[in-house]
């Protein structure tokens, strides 16, 4: 057994929460060492089958019968929280209130308390029942909308997406305070909700032009992507593969493999190239001739071919499998335990490696009530570790303010980590090579929101030494590099904390380190293909690539939570370390309810064509006016059954306020910009204008999760090529005359 000790020793948390997101965060708690005692309303064990994921996001965990709607559990609750440091609730102020639990009067009443509320949707919940459900929050939020389908049609998810970035985005939210408290001495309350969640999960939707027409319907090129060179195709022998041809370097590797370099010649393309292909008139005939010329291989020779031309690729395999593969299993992504209730479970592990002191699965979820009495919690283990309320700093800079993050990401992953940290208060600098990042275009601004932009040319040798001059004062470096970049570079983490000692690097990569793919380069829609997403999802229809890059997005929510974890560790210890984390490893966590394997549980979902939702009763509707996501039970009334064969002809708003007077949960299927006429978004600021004077009506996002005490409050922005050089470099005391120089030879540019 590793004898490192965990980040979180000594903390304790009360888990109040219920659905996916609250307990996965609490989760991540306890996987790196706090103690977690569970809630529960009776001590009477459910059947494990209707909820196989409760194995893992209840793991480790010990539980306590006691139902708060009583006097009792509130007894049980209160004493609970005079020594925990974390509770975790899940549910709207009002839902809680009307269970017995007052927010407000449990933050006022207990100081160091870092009270985190996971809510279903904002601070109310606008279907019936007000619970968590990822299928309605896709709805409303536009997600279902934005995938990639036949027939221009809201698809619904066979996996809870949604969910597992917000309870990954809540656990480093929380972390992130806990830090904070480390030099205030005080808690505070902390909400994530849904919204929060789907901000996170899908970026772009959340840049939005409310002058802009209606977009027009999409031109359909199916559900295996948009982009003639980074979709799913089928090979000659039925087998399918994606082509992950993203950046002009591989589409120009992928078109020589694929001896179809004539394409760029065609005369409906006018020289135009790749933006020409990728053009709604030309997309569905470019796929097409791609799609042929796979035709003519078996994918085996297909995926070498590729391989050798250096250009990433992957084949669509089974779902049930991965857990199984060997790279799961050296990344630490499969573990096993013996569980009280369902006998021998495999599941996925942990999804970051801080090296010096990792987490590691506790044990199994505990039988509901399994303690008699709760724990005797008499004190905080943290009280005086930090000072008391006299040194309360307050502030609206963000819990992370005073820390620095270099980052050296690019496209998605490594950049919206530190977007993310970012959010959380760091003052992070983007560092790009002077042509810029590869992903500057129109997704740029959403994924780098927050930073400065400084170009350095790290090959330059005045380049990288001005790197490492940013080093001395910086508490994290960042990156998404391919295995074997850090090292050409020379800027390893064992040469970085020769230069300081306290700093903490976090890697992003495709499969992890170690293993019969750590080597290899990894794209967010490999890993949904090689762990068994797209078929799932597709069922007995075509293969389906998620329109949301799912991996890269939840890489983006565990660095963050990875780097502040590390940041607590160094504020107990002094010492810095190495953290990593990768695609492979969330394509294994964005499944665990699916991959979590024991004897007797149900078959995992699968989907389908266009795939609607689970049941008849259980999906997406036409309305009259567009699309309607109900939610209504098995054994639904007579009078439920009428009203939905009648939806077809009712409006959305209309169909949605008679299915909610029955009390079935429903939504209008919305589309992105439709959140710009929702006044509790405006309200809420999760939407508010854009600073950018070129965008002058557009709306950004703009809190990521509200703090009680250390919440920002300016609104982000994504940074030219070069625009904050000379500011960053200056401020770091670099004198003008090197700065210049650097600019003169080239191993910098500045300007914007």
């Amino acid at each position: 057994m590793d004898e490192r000790p965990a980040v979180l020793d000594g903390m304790r948390v009360v888990d109040c929460s219920d659905g996916l997101a609250g307990p996965l965060a609490a989760m991540y708690l306890g996987d790196f060492g706090a103690e977690v005692v569970r809630l529960e309303k009776a001590a009477t064990a459910a059947d494990p089958a209707d909820d196989p994921g409760a194995a893992v996001w209840n793991r480790g965990k010990r539980s306590v019968a006691a139902d708060v709607t009583t006097a009792d559990g509130r007894a049980t609750l209160e004493r609970l929280l005079g020594g925990a440091d974390v509770c975790v609730l899940s549910g709207t102020s009002e839902a809680l209130l009307s269970a017995g639990i007052d927010v407000e009067r449990l933050a006022a009443a207990h100081p160091r308390l870092v009270l985190v509320q996971v809510s279903p949707y904002t601070a109310g919940a606008p279907w019936a029942g007000g619970r968590e459900s990822d299928p309605l929050l896709a709805a409303t939020t536009g997600v279902a909308s934005r995938q990639a389908s036949f027939e221009d049609v809201p698809v619904d998810s066979i996996y809870p997406h949604l969910s597992t970035v917000h309870g990954t985005w809540a656990a480093a939210s929380t972390v992130a305070a806990l830090l904070e408290r480390e030099r205030s001495g005080l808690g505070q309350r902390v909400t994530v909700a849904g919204i929060h969640a789907t901000m996170v999960a899908s970026p772009p939707a959340f840049n939005i032009d409310p002058t802009a027409p209606e977009a027009p319907p999409r031109r359909s090129t199916g559900p295996g992507g948009a982009v003639p060179f980074y979709r799913t195709y089928q090979c000659g022998d039925g087998e399918w593969l994606f082509l992950a041809a993203l950046t002009p370097r591989f589409s120009a590797m992928a078109f020589e493999a694929l001896e179809l370099t004539h394409l760029n010649d065609d005369e409906r393309i006018g020289g135009r190239g790749r933006a020409g292909m990728i053009a709604p008139e030309n997309a569905g005939w470019v796929i097409e001739a791609i799609a042929d010329r796979f035709r003519t291989r078996p994918r085996s020779e297909w995926l070498e071919r590729l391989a050798r031309a250096g250009c990433p690729s992957g084949p669509l395999l089974e779902r049930d499998d991965w857990l199984d593969h060997p790279q799961l299993g050296v990344i630490g992504m499969r573990a096993e335990v013996d569980d009280p209730q369902r006998g021998h479970v495999v599941m996925p592990g942990i999804p970051i490696t801080l090296t010096a002191s990792p987490g590691r699965v506790h044990g199994p979820a505990p039988r509901p009530g399994e303690l008699a009495q709760p724990p005797d919690w008499s004190a905080s283990a943290a009280d005086g570790a930090a000072g008391g309320p006299e040194r309360q700093q307050g502030g609206t800079n963000g819990p992370l303010d005073g820390i620095r993050v270099l980052d050296l990401g690019a496209i998605i992953a490594g950049p919206f980590a530190a977007t993310l940290l970012a959010e959380l208060g760091a003052d992070v600098i983007k560092i790009e090579p002077l042509t810029g990042d590869s992903f500057r275009g129109p997704g740029f601004a959403a994924y780098n929101k927050g930073q400065r932009g400084i170009a350095l040319d790290l090959y330059h040798p005045d380049g990288k030494a001005a790197f490492v001059d940013l080093v001395r004062d910086a508490d994290i470096v960042l990156d998404n590099y391919r295995p074997g970049v850090l090292g050409r570079l020379g800027i390893t983490y064992d040469e970085l904390r020769e230069v300081n000692p306290g700093i903490i690097t976090l890697s992003v990569t495709g499969f992890g380190e170690g293993g019969p793919l750590g080597n290899e380069a990894g794209f967010d829609p490999v890993l949904q293909a090689m762990s068994g997403m797209m078929r799932a999802q597709g069922g007995d229809d075509e293969p389906v690539f998620f329109t949301v890059a799912v991996n890269d997005v939840c890489a983006a929510a565990n660095s963050a939570l990875a780097a502040c974890l590390a940041l607590v560790h160094r504020a107990r210890t002094g010492n810095g370390q190495r953290v990593w984390t990768s695609l492979a490893a969330m394509s294994a966590m964005l499944q665990a309810g699916q991959l979590v394997r024991f004897e007797g549980r149900p078959p995992a979902p699968v989907g389908g064509r266009d795939h609607p939702g689970p049941s008849a009763f259980d999906r997406y509707f036409a309305s009259a006016d567009g699309w309607v996501r109900a939610s209504a039970d098995a054994g639904a009334g007579p009078e439920v059954v009428e009203l939905l064969t009648l939806l077809g002809e009712l409006p959305g708003a209309e169909a949605v306020e008679r299915l909610t007077a029955l009390g079935v949960p429903a939504v209008v299927a919305r589309k992105g910009p439709d959140l710009a006429l929702d006044p509790e978004v405006l309200d809420l600021g999760v939407l508010v204008p854009d600073a950018r004077p070129e965008r002058a009506h557009w709306l950004t996002s703009g809190r990521h999760a509200w703090f009680s005490r250390t919440e920002r409050k300016d609104t982000l922005t994504a940074p030219a090529l070069g625009e904050h050089t000379r500011e960053v470099l200056l401020e770091a005391g670099f004198e003008a005359a090197r700065v210049e120089a650097l600019l003169a030879d080239r191993a910098a540019i500045a300007g914007g």
